[in-house]
């Protein structure tokens, strides 16, 4: 944990950080963290380039708190990119400013400036993350949140002996942003990136690899808590370890009815924890990571490999490889996913919303706009409900609190304004979206019901969204047009899984429900990076309460300017 710290001018931050001290309940730890986005040079697949990184890692330091903590990271952009960072899947409540997504809860870090993030650890344990949240720079700037139980409380399955963290994401030898840029004048997708990795490290399946194989050590007989993170910018993916069975028992930071696999599923912005138990003969095991694609839309195909080493096993033993599936599997998908449940127990129960106040139902689509410069005369995008989202120059939480006019309006349709058939024959004509910074303005404390259904404009496909600030409960899900008479009868509303990134299925749906009780404007976009970039994303205003206490907290004085 790093405590060195820069500060800003007039020992602001040493006033905030000593209100905050002396505010904190007694038990209450604070954790301080120093985050210094740096450009370093990195070597991989015989390639060499600089890359952003925090504190010269990749992946970035893992945040170590307990439940109830109080966190302090102290972000300085040394970069020549402007920066902001998110904390994935922490609720921040009332403390969007906390949040990180540029332009909706903040402005971004510009270079040379710091900001301290500062945030409380409340009613949360399991496995989180942060990353960059501004153009694609969470290919690199990433790392783990790991939270562990208040002092005193057990995990509710069998303490491991170890534990590690397991990193998926995505290397491109050529420089990300670049990539990007050429790809929007030309209005088509950016090249597939040239391999996955585990922990930052591709492994010995591709050249110059050797050295860039991340290798976790067991000993015979014990069991290990392993924690799985997606960050990879546009890919789903299976991980298996050949011979050992994963138990799962967590995802999102929220426990689930333990089952064991021999392959997950995890999509951007999602995290699984497992147990392993090293109970195969010793030797050495590769972990392995390729992607999930079950429409015909490219991807990069190639597999990531980890090794599990049994202690005393030498480096010259060959790793076998672990079957996974095929990567249209469809089946193993959903039969996956279903096997996801809350553990729904007196200590940590399933308050899923039983009465709704809003029925949301939001369509998912690819489309193609007109652009004269592009080469096909057209440009890819993304909408909900037919709108492809316009990005703000100033935060939308800054002038959803100082009531600034003309950012946003809050007239974002409850359901599409022209039914059709969602998922029957691919559509091509009549693409053209409507664009807008629009939100949808949610009452405090309502419930709401959200049905996301996969079009196929263009092509289906699958994606990850994920809501700022909430949990969710993913209540049904399904292949083909929901069917609002018939469905709901088949939603789960005693332990459905809780999460706060959950993937639509291809030509398919996904019911969710949450309780709008933390005010704040609050993001929801596909993770895959390619389609938020497209527009497809959106936000919630949530209205604040009768108290002060279900009300925005104020700004901190070091809020970045617009």
């Amino acid at each position: 944990m790093a405590t060195r710290w820069i500060w800003p001018r007039g020992c602001l931050f040493f006033s905030i950080c000593f209100v905050i001290f002396v505010s904190c309940p007694v038990d209450a730890a604070v954790k301080k963290y120093q985050f210094d986005i740096q450009v370093k040079n990195v070597s991989r697949l015989c390639h060499a380039k600089p890359i952003v990184t925090v504190n010269g890692m990749f992946p970035g330091p893992t945040i170590y708190v307990r439940e109830g903590d109080q966190v302090l990271v102290n972000v300085t952009n040394f970069a020549q990119y402007n920066m902001s960072i998110h904390w994935h899947g922490l609720k921040q409540f009332r403390n969007g400013w906390a949040d990180g997504p540029a332009y909706i809860t903040q402005c971004p870090i510009k270079t040379g400036q710091s900001y301290a993030y500062n945030f409380n650890v409340t009613g949360q344990r399991g496995t989180l993350w942060w990353h960059a949240h501004i153009l694609w720079l969470r290919a690199t700037v990433h790392g783990a949140i790991v939270i562990m139980p208040k002092e005193g409380t057990p995990f509710p399955f069998p303490q491991p002996y170890q534990e590690a963290n397991i990193i998926l994401g995505e290397w491109w030898n050529a420089d990300v942003e670049t990539i990007v840029n050429q790809a929007n004048k030309l209005g088509l997708p950016p090249q597939t990136s040239d391999a996955h990795t585990i922990n930052g490290k591709p492994g010995p399946l591709f050249p110059c690899s050797e050295k860039y194989t991340f290798a976790m050590e067991v000993e015979s007989g014990k069991t290990y808590l392993l924690r799985i993170i997606n960050a990879a910018l546009d890919d789903e993916l299976f991980f298996a370890i050949a011979g050992h069975n994963m138990t799962v028992v967590e995802i999102d930071a929220v426990y689930t009815k333990p089952f064991t696999t021999q392959a997950l599923l995890i999509a951007p912005g999602q995290t699984t924890n497992v147990l392993i138990t090293s109970d195969q003969s010793p030797s050495r095991y590769f972990m392995a990571a390729k992607p999930f694609m079950d429409a015909p839309i490219p991807v990069d195909n190639k597999t990531a490999t980890a090794i599990l080493q049994y202690k005393g096993i030498p480096n010259t033993v060959l790793p076998t490889l672990p079957q996974l599936p095929a990567p249209n599997n469809t089946k193993f998908a959903l039969n996956y996913n279903s096997k996801l449940k809350s553990l729904n127990t007196p200590q940590f129960p399933a308050n899923v919303p039983l009465q709704i106040d809003r029925h949301l139902f939001y369509t998912i689509s690819l489309g193609q706009n007109p652009c004269p410069t592009c080469q096909n005369g057209t440009q890819l995008t993304a909408s909900l409900n037919n709108i492809t989202f316009v990005m703000p120059k100033v935060g939308l939480l800054q002038a959803h609190y100082f009531n600034i006019s003309r950012v946003f309006r809050t007239d974002f349709p409850d359901r599409p304004l022209t039914p059709f058939n969602y998922t029957g024959a691919p559509l091509t004509a009549n693409l053209d979206t409507s664009q807008g910074t629009r939100l949808s303005k949610l009452a405090f404390n309502s419930t709401v019901e959200l049905v996301l259904q996969d079009t196929n404009l263009l092509t289906v496909e699958s994606h990850p969204f994920h809501l700022h600030g909430y949990n969710f409960f993913v209540v049904g899900s399904g292949i083909g047009n929901f069917d609002p008479k018939k469905d709901p009868a088949k939603f789960n509303l005693v332990d459905p899984p809780e999460r706060n990134t959950v993937g639509v299925p291809t030509g398919g749906w996904t019911a969710i429900r949450f309780r709008a009780d933390n005010p704040g404007v609050w993001f929801m976009h596909c993770h895959l990076e390619l389609h938020t970039m497209w527009g497809l994303k959106m936000a919630f205003v949530v209205e604040n309460g009768k108290s002060p206490t279900e009300s925005v907290l104020p700004p901190p004085r070091d809020l970045p300017p617009c």
